[in-house]
Formats: C-alpha cells, sequence, structure tokens
C-alpha cells in the first residue's frame, strides 16, 4: 500500500480511502466489521463517512453509519489512533437535519457534537463540509440550465463562510477535529475560503472530495491543478460512477441487491446514451487488458495526478477485495492512450 500526506496536514493517508456510505440500509454491522478487517489487513487506513449516511439518505437511518462504525471503534479502541477518520456536517436542504437549514458555526459544533458521540471517539481527524450553502454545480449538476452563478449573492456567501470557519476554529481550538476540509466544491469555493482562512488565521482546509470519473472528468485538470498547487489533497469519491463504470449496468441491468434498484437522486442520471456508450468501449478496452472494468476505472483514477486517495466503497466483500486489487495495477501507455481517447469523446459521460 503506497502512502501520500494529505495536503499541508501531518498525516499519512492510505492511497485507498474506504468508503462507508452503504453501511446502514445495503450492509449491516457484521458486513461492515468485515470490510474494516479487509481494509486494515490490506494496510488501509484513511475511512470516510458523514453524519447524512447511509445513502439513499432518509430520516430513519439517518446518523446510523457513523453509529455502525461507532460500534466497530467502541469493540477496537486500540486501533482509533492508527485510522485518519473523517466525516462531514451536512448542507441545506434534508428538513430531518436541522431544519434543512444552511451550515453555520452553530451547526457544525451541534452536529460534530452528535457526530462524536455516534463514533464513540473523542476527535475526528478531518471534518468536512459536505456541501457549499450556495447553489453549485455539484452532484452532477453542471450543465448551464441547472446552475446561475449570478443567482449567489457574493457577500452573502462569504459572510456564511466566515461563520462556518468561526464554527471550525472553534472545534479546533478544541481537539474536537484536527483539521478540516470541503466536499462537492469548485474553485471558487477553494479559493474563498483560503482567503478568508488568511484574513482571519484560521488553518486552511487539508482537502476537498469531489466527484471524479471516467464519466465525470469535470476536475481535470482545472480544480485539480488548484488543489495541487495550493497544497489540498485531491480526493476522488464514485470513482466508479455510482457502479455503471464496473459493466454491470448495460443493457438495462439491475443486479439484486445493487445501488440502482434503490430510489435516490444519484445514479440513474448517468444512464444515458453517451455514458452507456462510453462504459461499452472501457469494458472492452478492460477485457483487452485482461483486468475487470471497474479496476481500469480505478488504475485510471489512482494514476491522474493530483489525486490523493481515491475513496472506494462496497457491498460485499468480493467487491472490496477486486477494487483494492487495482491499485497494485499499472495501466500501460497503450492502455491509457486507449481510455483518454474515450475520454475526449465523452469527457463527461452525458
Amino acid at each position: 500500500m503506497n502512502f501520500n500526506r494529505l495536503g499541508s496536514s501531518e498525516l499519512q493517508v492510505s492511497e485507498i480511502c474506504l468508503g462507508t456510505m452503504t453501511w446502514g440500509i445495503q450492509n449491516s454491522q457484521k458486513d461492515a466489521d468485515e470490510q474494516m478487517a479487509i481494509a486494515l489487513d490490506n494496510n488501509i487506513n484513511f475511512i470516510d463517512t458523514a453524519e447524512m449516511y447511509p445513502v439513499p439518505p432518509n430520516a430513519d437511518t439517518y446518523g446510523d453509519t457513523e453509529r455502525i462504525i461507532g460500534n466497530w471503534l467502541s469493540r477496537n479502541t486500540a486501533r482509533r489512533d492508527d485510522l485518519v477518520l473523517m466525516t462531514k456536517v451536512a448542507g441545506s436542504g434534508l428538513r430531518y437535519i436541522r431544519e434543512g437549514e444552511p451550515i453555520t458555526a452553530q451547526a457544525v459544533n451541534q452536529a460534530l457534537d452528535a457526530s462524536l458521540e455516534r463514533l464513540q471517539t473523542d476527535y475526528v481527524d478531518v471534518y468536512q463540509l459536505h456541501w457549499p450553502n450556495r447553489i453549485t454545480p455539484h452532484f452532477g449538476k453542471h450543465w448551464p440550465d441547472n446552475t446561475n452563478p449570478t443567482e449567489v449573492d457574493r457577500e452573502q456567501q462569504l459572510a456564511g463562510m466566515r461563520d462556518i470557519l468561526i464554527g471550525i476554529e472553534k472545534a479546533l481550538d478544541a481537539g474536537k477535529i484536527k483539521h478540516w476540509g470541503l466536499s462537492d466544491d469548485t474553485p471558487w469555493g477553494i479559493h474563498s475560503f483560503l482567503k478568508l482562512c488568511n484574513e482571519m488565521n484560521i488553518p486552511k482546509p487539508v482537502s476537498i472530495q469531489n466527484e471524479f470519473s471516467l464519466l465525470h472528468a469535470k476536475d481535470w485538470p482545472y480544480l485539480i491543478e488548484m488543489c495541487a498547487l495550493e497544497d489540498i489533497a485531491y480526493l476522488p469519491w464514485s470513482p466508479l460512477a455510482t457502479g455503471m463504470l464496473s459493466g454491470k449496468y448495460q443493457n438495462g441491468a439491475r443486479p439484486s441487491g445493487s445501488r440502482w434498484t434503490l430510489s435516490q437522486r444519484m445514479g440513474l442520471f448517468r444512464d444515458k446514451a453517451p455514458a452507456r456508450e462510453a462504459t461499452e468501449k472501457y469494458v472492452h478496452i478492460a477485457a483487452d487488458a485482461g483486468i475487470t472494468p471497474s479496476q481500469l476505472a480505478l488504475a485510471w483514477c489512482k494514476q491522474v495526478p493530483g489525486v490523493t486517495s481515491t475513496i472506494i466503497g462496497a457491498t460485499t466483500c468480493e467487491q472490496l477485495n477486486e477494487n483494492i486489487d487495482a491499485f497494485s495495477i499499472s495501466l500501460s501507455k497503450e492502455v491509457l492512450d486507449s481510455v483518454h481517447g474515450v475520454l475526449r469523446e465523452h469527457p463527461m459521460g452525458f
């Protein structure tokens, strides 16, 4: 396992980050325990979760993923300091989480205390803002008719960011978090937080996790370049494009228990002709290379300059082991040329 420094922090994290958002709906406590064992056996020390999880989010299961992790930690206390544990404060829009209100300093501290209780730990290594308060092109909403920058009140947003940073500073000073990071944000969001952190003398974010895959490569190279030059770790989530790049959803297939059999806002928007066509080509490239489609997608993601650690998740141990094995694969120039040829034809898979 290779390890990389997490942005400007002192933390060394595995190039694989174990995602946990299926724990609580698709996966049980027993499943989670088995996945943790596999992760640790493979020297994975980086774990990502969120107060909103599991996915699809709903009031009945809200916080259950953190509870599952906390249950594991309560039985493995000696391993806590070996792990780099990340969680996230939910943004606005979910009525059952703080009445759907935006992130504020008060929300940061209220949500953090609740997360620490569910996780059964005294601190979180990296506390992340799950999504921005403003309208942004996250969660695939990158088409011009879905976002309009002129609708954003710049000064209002900056005031809100300052308030959030007050909450972050309080959590840092109390030792409840070691570092903080962003999620589903843009170059403007990163730039603004960096500027405000400098003005307010508050430590800057050490990481950002954004959606990134062969079907959603909009951050490359622009946002990733900014992260590299500002020493902010870039952490791709959904590197398999909600599972589509595994090839298992081709030709209308819906395997029992898979994500696309669940009602949720992520996943089905990818089931468009360009994405299907690109995926079919990637499946053929993987077959010619003697690897699985999932391994092709993950091995490609790993080798993108600027990627610090890739967040992977699985519903079965077999899938998890297959995905982990991808990180020992080095794609040849011929394979990369074929992949990039498809990527140029379908830069976002839509």
